[in-house]
């Protein structure tokens, strides 16, 4: 400043006009990137209105120049609605209170981790997820899709953008994400606290990976309806798609049970909530939509019931995300409550399922099987298969929305919980596991029964005797654990049996295990993860131990086997929170194995308490233990579980998302791997 000529008493004032500038400046780039991002929202709904329409056409007139219209319309449309989710992501990274949405689901002082997970951890920004979501699918159609017959192609980006139409329409008329405040506070009023945890980084985008998955083999359903040709090659392309969508509701399934699990302070991992059952029942519907689309790729049969499950899958998806925002059914995962956009969403769901419904049955007659079969082979199988599955998901369906039906109809308000879900859906589930390994080694159009019994014998008496030594070992208890682990048994000795018989004879069997396709490999990992799954539901649910008590600093108490001490409980503060914090010391015959630390946070913007489970995890057990309120007397209430084989329940998620992987890097089934080349022209008519 002395170099320019400016005395010290001239410096504050232009050092406070630049600071002043550049404030503004700040605030204009803040105002145009949030601007930038709402705009971007409104030219990806006009790219999709062109894209559902343009190419339609195309297809049905012929005209190559619209049908390649949809592939660079997928890809705009994709980018647009990712400069708008960025621009929302960058509001809450900088906590731009300008904006309504932040102001409701951000503070200043939260960690940077939830200020970016806050963007999916509400209603608006998580629709927003879900279009972008929608907008990856199609784009993948464009980008991978180049072996798709060219009308086809057209039809399934046209049907995929009326989608991305439905959720653009959604998100602008009732859950914009970029409306204003008129006067922004100075701070926000912060993020639940029970969102506030990095199980919201994956669990949310893994679940609607899978949830809008389903959406494009709806896509394909609805676009093989209109073309009047369901085929081999249809269901070749189909099913990595289907694939795809079922590994990631495997993963963000498997993600919430464990989040829920460690975090809630309840010791449970699935409490059949109306949420819960939403992302479960697609899930049943995935995959017995897999295994039919593997009976019309290689027999070309059950192609009205494949058909069939993709609309019924996509449209249990969109019960998922009714039942998320209407608020009709009370749960822990509800985003909103607004019926404004229950109703929304319920025309959306209603004019997709009458739309595609109505075309199913006008075009039942191009749908005829080829292939025929006799009762024992692998086509019954997957047949029961499917009907196993789909009872399955009836059940959860029927369980979810009957305290709804019976308050609509009757006026009587009624919970449907764990008992009956327990009792109505185990026994589909224990025939499933039954029935997988003897249907999964069955030849294709007829095989005799009694060679796959013999091959399976081995692995039938191994699980016999596991179910066995577990019924002898406990006492005075229930048969579900030894089922349980019968049937875990069965399936995984039932995986490896296959995998063993798909090499041959003689010498080198070793050598041909290691080169067998990986789709091979990916059913048998994927059946054995389901096994690992079943083996640890049951005995967890058979043999946990709890024990609730009140303990002063010093006191100890014994839980299976092992001893649990209080040593210590203080007052700690967190970025955002308050928290007391409490030190255990876990030993088992007098040799110390680990230090705990289970807390209790207190949120004061948002005013609400969270627990944080201390675990001690190993392979065959968890030792969970949760801090609760000072009691009057002295001392703190103290809860403690043994929950054996608990990582199992996960470990099996694992094994099924990575048998998924393994079948999704299978040359055959990448999409439209092995298909036919087809000329990129169009005949003339």
């Amino acid at each position: 400043m002395a170099a320019a000529g400016l005395s010290p008493r001239q410096c504050g004032p232009v050092l406070t006009s630049i600071a002043i500038g550049q404030s503004v400046l700040l605030s204009y780039i803040r105002d145009m990137i949030t601007e930038l991002g709402h705009f971007a929202l409104i030219l990806a709904f006009l790219v999709a209105c062109v894209q559902a329409t343009i190419p339609l056409i195309g297809a049905y007139k012929r005209w190559p120049g619209w049908m390649a219209l949809a592939e660079p319309a997928a890809t705009l449309q994709f980018m647009l609605t990712a400069v708008s989710f960025a621009a929302l992501t960058w509001a809450f990274v900088i906590s731009d209170f300008s904006l309504r949405l932040v102001v409701l689901n951000s503070h200043t002082d939260k960690p940077m981790l939830y200020k970016i997970t806050g963007v999916w951890g509400n209603h608006e920004g998580s629709m927003l997820l879900w279009v972008l979501i929608v907008t990856l699918f199609g784009a993948a159609v464009a980008w991978f899709g180049s072996n798709l017959p060219p009308s086809l192609r057209a039809r399934v980006l046209s049907v995929q953008a009326m989608v991305g139409v439905a959720f653009f329409l959604f998100i602008l008329l009732t859950s914009n994400p970029f409306l204003r405040m008129a006067v922004p506070p100075f701070n926000g009023q912060d993020l639940n606290p029970l969102l506030q945890d990095p199980g919201l980084a994956f669990h949310p985008p893994f679940l609607y990976l899978g949830y809008v998955g389903l959406s494009m083999t709806f896509s394909f359903a609805v676009a093989a309806l209109i073309e009047g040709r369901v085929d081999a090659a249809w269901g070749r392309w189909v099913r990595p798609y289907t694939l795809a969508a079922w590994i990631f509701l495997t993963i963000g399934i498997g993600l919430g049970s464990w989040w829920a699990y460690y975090e809630l302070g309840w010791g449970g991992f699935w409490f059949w909530d109306p949420v819960e059952n939403a992302s479960f029942m697609p899930w049943l519907i995935a995959a017995a939509l897999l295994h039919s689309a593997i009976v019309v790729e290689k027999r070309e049969s059950l192609k009205s019931w494949t058909i069939l499950l993709a609309i019924i899958a996509f449209g249990f998806s969109m019960v998922g995300a009714f039942i998320t925002r209407s608020g009709v059914l009370t749960s822990v995962h509800a985003f909103a409550t607004d019926p404004e956009r229950g109703v929304f969403l319920l025309a959306i769901l209603a004019v997709f399922m009458a739309g595609a419904l109505t075309l199913f049955a006008a075009r039942a007659g191009v749908m005829q099987a080829k292939g025929v079969f006799s009762l024992v082979s692998r086509e019954s199988a997957l047949v029961l298969n499917n009907l196993l599955l789909a009872v399955a998901c009836f059940v959860v369906f029927i369980g979810t929305i009957w305290p709804l039906i019976a308050e609509m109809l009757f006026d009587r308000k009624l919970s449907v919980g764990e008992p009956f879900f327990n009792a109505a859906f185990t026994p589909f589930m224990v025939a499933l596991g039954l029935v997988l390994p003897v249907g999964a080694m069955l030849p294709w159009k007829r095989a005799t029964l009694g060679r796959v019994i013999r091959q399976l014998a081995p692995a039938f008496a191994l699980a016999l005797a596991i179910g066995a030594l577990a019924w002898a070992m406990q006492t005075g208890r229930s048969a579900l654990g030894p089922v349980g682990l019968f049937l875990a048994a069965w399936l995984v000795g039932g995986a490896a049996v296959d995998l063993w018989s798909r090499t041959g004879r003689g010498d080198g069997r070793l050598s041909r295990l290691t080169r067998l396709p990986r789709a091979d490999w990916g059913k048998a990992v994927a059946h054995g993860g389901l096994g690992v799954t079943m083996a640890g539901i049951a005995a967890m649910m058979a043999w946990q131990q709890e024990d609730i008590r009140v303990l002063k600093i010093g006191d100890q108490f014994d839980i299976a086997g092992y001893t649990l001490r209080l040593d210590e409980v203080h007052d700690e503060e967190g970025p955002n929170y308050l928290s007391t914090m409490s030190t255990f010391t876990l030993s088992r015959d007098g040799v110390e194995i680990a230090t705990m630390t289970p807390e209790k946070r207190e949120y004061p913007v948002a005013q609400m308490p969270t627990t944080e489970a201390a675990l001690d995890s190993g392979f065959l057990r968890d030792i969970y233990v949760v801090i609760g309120d000072p009691q009057i007397g002295g001392g703190w209430a103290v809860r403690s579980y043994y929950k054996p084989l608990a990582n199992w329940i996960w470990g099996g998620s694992i094994l099924m998302a990575l048998g998924g992987f393994l079948s999704l890097s299978d040359r055959r089934y990448r999409v439209a791997a092995g298909a036919r080349k087809v000329p990129q022209g169009v005949p003339a008519e």
